[in-house]
């Protein structure tokens, strides 16, 4: 029996995407057509890869094991083509210094959305052949279901085959539009919040106990609040009250200004998270690398321009 590798390249996608529409847009090819790849190759190993449902492609006990085999096969692959380009001449592996192929990365939109696009950007130049996707979810991702090739959290995770490093720490306090700050009450103890509308985060909906920011500060209140960084800076932006903001959101606010910054001020930090054996492990030890460099640059340029 053989199987067509373009075939198990379409599977996986369809596998990490978990909808067809999702997969095509990766592997640039029409949904229609993906399907009837997918049965394909389903009929040709005459057994169920996947339980279609209305929400999408699932992984059957089959499938769960198809992917296993295959990402080990793609792992050895680009183990491969790592030591074949380092057995080159000098010329060649100055060559091989360059990163190609594309590589997600998952994070929380604060740092999806205020750190990441300078980074990514900044690599992408460094690196023409490489494609960087940047994912922003307001939850923890799971890499064991490919949602992304590595990702950056607020916590170390404890279970799990994976390879966590800290990258940096980073600051937030409370902050609020000059506009409102203007016409509100003063605030100049914590207890003056009372007084004051909050921005923050829907409670039910904090996904890590990292982003509970409110917790010590005596609010009993969210009058605005959404799961979304960036959708609490734009409340915050148009007036909407008083919020805590991560100190390297504001050069993109600058109609912004930090309050209570002797009373309340909290240090978090951000952790890149891997898979412990993952396909191209140099290659993606290499992105990784430079990742972690470049944000904790970014971090500690926007701090210092924060104060």
């Amino acid at each position: 029996m053989h199987t067509d590798w373009d075939d198990i390249r379409l599977f996986l996608a369809v596998a990490r995407a978990e909808t067809l529409t999702a997969a095509s847009k990766v592997v640039r090819l029409d949904a229609a057509t993906l399907g009837r790849r997918i049965a394909r190759l389903e009929r040709t190993l005459a057994v169920a890869l996947f339980a279609k449902s209305p929400q999408g492609y699932a992984l059957t006990e089959a499938g769960q094991r198809l992917l296993e085999q295959a990402e080990a096969a793609g792992a050895m692959l680009h183990a491969a083509t790592d030591t074949l380009a380092g057995q080159g001449g000098a010329a060649h592996r100055a060559g091989a210094a360059s990163l190609s192929g594309q590589i997600r990365v998952g994070a929380p939109d604060g740092c999806a959305n205020y750190l990441l696009p300078q980074v990514c950007a900044q690599l992408s130049e460094a690196h023409p052949d490489l494609d960087i996707q940047i994912v922003a979810l307001p939850r923890v991702f799971n890499l064991s279901r490919r949602e992304a090739d590595l990702a950056i959290g607020v916590s170390a995770p404890t279970a799990g085959r994976l390879t966590v490093q800290r990258i940096t720490d980073y600051k937030l306090h409370f902050a609020a539009s000059t506009r409102y700050l203007e016409s509100a009450a003063p605030i100049n103890t914590l207890a003056d919040l009372a007084a004051h509308r909050i921005v923050g985060y829907i409670p039910d909906m904090i996904f890590d106990r990292e982003l509970d920011y409110l917790a010590g500060a005596g609010v009993a209140r969210v009058a605005l609040a959404s799961n979304s960084v960036s959708v609490q800076l734009n409340l915050l932006r148009q007036g909407g009250g008083v919020g805590v903001v991560h100190d390297f959101a504001l050069e993109a606010a600058p109609d912004m200004r930090r309050v209570l910054t002797e009373h309340f001020s909290l240090r978090r930090s951000f952790f890149l998270i891997r898979p412990a054996a993952e396909p191209g492990q140099a290659r993606m030890s290499r992105f990784a690398e430079l990742l972690v460099q470049g944000v904790k640059a970014e971090v500690a340029r926007l701090e210092k321009s924060a104060v």
